[in-house]
């Protein structure tokens, strides 16, 4: 396969998810921010932190705002992970590659699209904006829907495969970060009713409330939230899952092609260090500082997996 054509299938993939993913970041930030009385700038720049697009909103912006961060990350054209930007570009993507997806993937895609472009032709209103975040992450499932139904199992769903679990990977741990490092007010409040509604409203960022109350039961705890967020292999949001199924279709990939890369060798470590290291130890040495190098790992792994394919060349 020519490696534009594994990077258009990467890049479609991860820009559909990174969609999806905004709009959670969004309801976190939305439903958070319900919780705390007051001034609640704190909140919507944690979000802009985790989400890693604070200085490109504050070069224009200045200080955050519910409603101009809201805007930022969901219509502003010069925020290259806005919703309309990652749409964008997965269209873009799905028609350099549409011959290695099927006619219903990329009918979903442009779909996907026209409907989002339409949605996010003015600024949201308050009151419309549950409507429209469902709407995106509707989408961005109608997609998926088309690539699991109708796409072969070969190295085109694999290279799109790793882009969607590369970006949900990278958005689970900030997600986990935006609670952990900077909501907080004050460590007096670990334990706290306040606390523990923000764990919970973590959860339902990810779609976790129902899997975490099958595993853990109906209590709120930090720890065996981080473990279900961080190791567990049946939560497909987990980080441990999520890197399992990178790990999975990058290893079709040697098969098929019959080399490995250097990629292999860091999704193998990645892997490893989620098995390796138990929740304890996670707090421990501090879980700000142990997502941070899960970020770094993951920003050096897409990195060495487009070197490794020659996604532009």
């Amino acid at each position: 396969m020519l490696g534009k054509t594994a990077g258009g299938l990467y890049w479609m993939a991860r820009n559909l998810e990174r969609s999806e993913n905004t709009a959670r970041m969004i309801e976190t930030g939305q439903r958070i921010a319900l919780t705390r009385a007051g001034d609640t700038t704190d909140e919507w720049g944690s979000i802009l932190r985790a989400a890693a697009v604070g200085p490109g909103f504050a070069a224009k912006h200045g200080e955050p705002t519910r409603d101009a961060v809201i805007d930022w990350m969901l219509r502003d054209k010069d925020n290259p992970s806005s919703v309309l930007r990652a749409v964008e570009g997965a269209r873009s993507n799905a028609r350099v590659v549409r011959t290695a997806i099927t006619e219903d993937v990329w009918e979903a895609v442009n779909s996907c699209w026209m409907r989002l472009c339409d949605a996010l032709a003015r600024k949201v209103s308050e009151r419309d904006l549950p409507r429209v975040l469902d709407l995106i992450r509707h989408r961005s499932a109608l997609v998926r829907g088309a690539m699991h139904g109708t796409m072969l199992r070969n190295e085109c769903y694999d290279f799109a495969r790793i882009g969607t679990f590369m970006e949900r990977a990278d958005n689970t741990a900030r997600i986990i970060d935006v609670k952990y490092y900077v909501l907080l007010p004050s460590a007096m409040a670990v334990g706290s009713r306040l606390d523990n509604v923000q764990w919970e409203t973590i959860l339902r960022s990810v779609s976790g409330e129902g899997g975490y109350r099958m595993s853990y039961g109906h209590q709120v705890r930090p720890r065996e939230i981080v473990k279900f967020l961080v190791h567990d292999r049946q939560m497909p949001r987990s980080l441990s899952f999520c890197c399992g199924k990178v790990r999975d279709n990058l290893n079709y990939l040697a098969t098929d092609y019959g080399a490995r890369h250097p990629c292999h060798d860091q999704i193998e470590a990645l892997c490893q260090r989620f098995a390796s290291q138990d929740v304890d130890a996670i707090f421990d040495y501090g879980l700000h500082e142990y997502i941070q190098e899960t970020l770094s790992a993951l920003g050096g792994l897409s990195r060495q997996i487009e070197v490794d394919y020659r996604f532009y060349e």
